[in-house]
């Protein structure tokens, strides 16, 4: 394991913050769009939060939701956001109708109609957005960009239900989207240039960290995630339980380990009472109701202070549903067996054209997911342990579960000492050669 300075991994991160906002072949001669008005398709903590940003840029929004209750909630809950803030000090009191001044609230798609920009940011099912960009098409200007904030659904087939494919792009937000500042946006098949153009500079309008990725399952952010979570997953069909694999997790330097961030942001997202799913664990305690802090159960019980405490109910529907007696592991171990898959998959990314540069990635998950800035991103702690480690973990995962099979550009760094954070692609792929 090589040894790096705080000095050399804060350059490194500063370098990697700049070189984001470059994408090759779009410059300051590449035409812009006006950008005065933006639509936001949804209230909900997504659509609220995204509106958010914008309001604070001075930008004046039109919100639409299908029933007045969900809307006049959504807007309530955004007033409470800019009124916390003001409580703070964060801006003076009189800036919290300022700033709701600018949302017009509305029941109808047909009101985004003169919109120079619309945001659609409804739950993460394919038909509705498919049925939402088909009315869009329908509705907006000539010239309107037409946004998703999907994080992890295919942007090519959601932009194949318009005229206009190339005004398509997602402009995937994190929650909570007021906070958050990290922007992947993501580049599909037909986006035209001058969209990439004015939603990267719109980014840094509204404050973000952007991010120019392309289509995939997940994006980058989320496709790398889903590669440690089936790894976490499968650590605890071993026996190891939850809160050790967060522990490991929490010791790298995560604030939250995989089973704590569920427990906050709700086990039952994309479950429904009597659904089997791939999680049959996860399925057996939204069935107990114990669905993540919300409930004071999930993984982990909870005190009132929302303080997580290891769970015999949930090491009993382990055992139950996986056999498995409860195991220990090294933490060093459980944080190989989690983190090297993640390098693995962004070398898979980057063959696939699907950033723009190793950094890219790293800049993606110090700012959107809590990797620890002292590791400097999975990229650059791929080059503190090498490449020969990082190898000799994925054959031996590789072994149990082909999925998990090494990148060649792995292989081939491994045999040639070489460094991830030199790998490179070639740029972002699109049918444009971008």
């Amino acid at each position: 394991m090589k040894e790096a300075t705080q000095e050399e991994i804060g350059s490194y991160i500063a370098d990697a913050g700049k070189a984001a906002w470059n994408v090759p072949g779009i410059d300051a001669s590449t035409p812009r769009r006006e950008i005065r008005t933006v639509g936001v398709i949804g209230a909900g903590t997504m659509g609220g939060g995204i509106s958010m940003n914008f309001a604070t840029a001075g930008f004046d929004i039109t919100i639409v939701e299908t029933q007045q209750e969900a809307l006049d909630r959504g807007l309530s809950v955004v007033r409470g956001n800019y009124q916390r803030s003001a409580d703070k000090g964060r801006f003076p009191q009189d800036e919290v109708e300022t700033r709701m001044a600018r949302f017009d609230g509305k029941l109808s798609i047909e009101a985004l109609a003169d919109c120079d920009l619309v945001i659609e940011a409804v739950f993460e099912d394919m038909e509705l957005k498919r049925k939402i960009f088909t009315e869009l098409d329908r509705v907006m200007k000539p010239g309107a960009i037409l946004a998703t904030n999907t994080s992890a659904l295919d942007i090519d087939e959601i932009a194949a239900m318009t005229k206009r494919p190339e005004d398509v792009i997602g402009l995937h937000f994190f929650s909570p989207a007021n906070v958050m500042k990290l922007l992947e946006i993501v580049r599909a098949e037909k986006t035209a240039d001058d969209v990439v153009a004015t939603c990267m500079d719109l980014a840094k309008t509204i404050n973000k960290i952007a991010v120019l990725v392309g289509v995939c399952p997940g994006f980058v952010g989320n496709r790398i995630l889903f590669a440690r979570q089936k790894q976490a997953n499968k650590l605890v069909y071993q026996g190891v339980m939850p809160w050790d694999v967060d522990a490991a997790l929490n010791a790298f330097g995560f604030r939250m380990g995989p089973f704590q961030m569920s427990d906050l942001a709700g086990l039952d997202i994309g479950w429904s009472k009597g659904a089997k799913t791939a999680n049959p664990i996860r399925d057996a305690l939204c069935e107990m109701d114990r669905r993540g802090q919300k409930t004071k159960a999930g993984y982990y019980d909870y005190d009132d202070a929302r303080n997580p405490i290891p769970s015999d109910v949930t090491a009993k529907i382990i055992r139950d549903i996986t056999g498995a007696e409860p195991s220990t592991m090294e933490q060093d171990e459980i944080i190989e067996i989690c983190i090297y898959p993640m390098i693995n998959e962004a070398v898979k990314i980057l063959e696939e054209n699907k950033a723009q540069r190793p950094s890219d990635i790293d800049v993606v998950w110090l700012n959107g997911y809590g990797w620890p800035a002292d590791k400097g991103g999975p990229m650059f702690y791929g080059d503190i342990v090498g490449a020969q480690a990082v190898l000799d973990r994925m054959e031996k995962l590789a072994a149990d579960d082909p999925e998990f099979a090494p990148a060649e550009t792995l292989k081939k760094l491994a045999a040639e000492g070489g460094k991830f954070t030199d790998i490179d692609t070639g740029g972002l792929k699109t049918d444009k050669g971008a």
